[in-house]
């Protein structure tokens, strides 16, 4: 079942609307009747399991280097792109 409330009722019952949504039931939050949001429980986290993309990831040694080229974009030449 999905209960639909205004902003108003929404900050005055907060409590209770968690509540609802803890016990299955669908919340909206509508203003002027158009929903905007809706609460829904939060996931729990599952564990952290290190190393999962190990071998799948590559960083290159330079991946922090920045051309020449580049940075001379941000400092030299017109502030506003070429018009073709």
């Amino acid at each position: 079942m999905t209960q639909t409330v205004n902003v108003h009722e929404a900050k005055t019952h907060l409590s209770r609307l968690l509540e609802a949504v803890e016990q299955g039931e669908d919340v909206v939050i509508a203003r002027s009747g158009k929903p905007v949001a809706r609460l829904v429980p939060a996931r729990p986290r599952g564990v952290r399991q290190p190393g999962t993309w190990k071998g799948q990831v590559v960083i290159t040694d330079d991946f922090d280097e920045t051309s020449d080229d580049l940075l001379a974009s941000f400092y030299e030449g017109d502030v506003e792109p070429p018009t073709s």
